[in-house]
């Protein structure tokens, strides 16, 4: 069942407003359920971080990024610590310029004040004079805020026996089997195990598993744990291995991946 904050969201979603602007308050652990919105969205939390799934990947959004959500890009919003978010929904065929596929953002500290001080317009009335301005100082901003490689390519398969394997990679990323090992799990042949997660994932077996390590990584970074500490979390045997594979992928040291 969703919880009340997910539920808010739709007071919202039909809104004649071309730019609204809500807050909600998430305990750690929550989800919002996989829904989807009929205006393009942007999501951000002054406090907390956000583990945003799609059905092709994931973003891990601290408070210093944002994400833009495409229209109807059906989405799980899941709360590592307790989240305070901030919500605007843009009806892009009236606002345009705005972006076409969903990124996460850059959050200025002006971008940040806006989206806070946005909510207190009233979500129903026509914005004028300052609270015109406001918004559409909002919307620049959108515009001007740099792109960020926060987004991971995580395809969950639909087979069962693959779907064990891989929500057994998520809740352990430092699972060290072999592929052979969790072929046996499954009592098919290596070759088997193979073919199969190329036909489901379109990935092989240790490129998603790198990438559910790095998810999994992208998390403990944004709350802000220690490099060291997250590589054994990860499986790696030092942390100069895993900042190498860090680095292979973002193209940044996990340090300053957030700053």
């Amino acid at each position: 069942m969703p919880t009340e904050p997910a539920l808010k969201h739709k007071e919202y979603d039909n809104l004649p407003r071309s730019v609204v602007v809500m807050e909600s308050r998430w305990q750690a652990g929550m989800s919002t359920g996989w829904h989807s919105h009929p205006k393009a969205q942007l999501l951000y939390a002054t406090e907390g971080v956000m583990v945003v799934h799609t059905e092709t990947g994931s973003w891990v959004i601290p408070p210093n990024r944002a994400l833009w959500v495409a229209t109807g890009l059906r989405h799980t919003v899941s709360m590592s610590g307790d989240v305070w978010m901030r919500t605007a929904y843009i009806e892009t065929g009236q606002v345009p310029a705005l972006p076409q596929a969903s990124c996460a953002i850059n959050v200025s500290p002006l971008l940040r004040e806006l989206l806070v001080e946005a909510v207190r317009l009233s979500p129903t009335e026509a914005p004028e004079g300052r609270d015109a301005r406001l918004l559409a100082l909002l919307i620049d901003e959108i515009r001007d805020s740099a792109t960020m490689p926060l987004h991971l390519y995580l395809p969950m398969p639909s087979d069962a026996r693959l779907r064990s394997i891989c929500d057994g990679l998520v809740a352990q990323p430092s699972e060290a089997a072999s592929v052979a090992q969790w072929a046996a799990s499954i009592h098919v042949a290596e070759r088997t195990l193979h073919r199969l997660f190329a036909q489901e994932t379109g990935m092989t077996f240790a490129q998603w598993r790198e990438q559910a390590r790095l998810l999994h990584a992208l998390r403990r970074i944004a709350k802000g744990d220690k490099v060291i500490d997250i590589a054994i979390d990860c499986g790696y045997a030092s942390p100069s291995a895993f900042t190498a594979m860090f680095r292979r992928h973002f193209g940044i040291t996990p340090s300053g991946f957030y700053q």
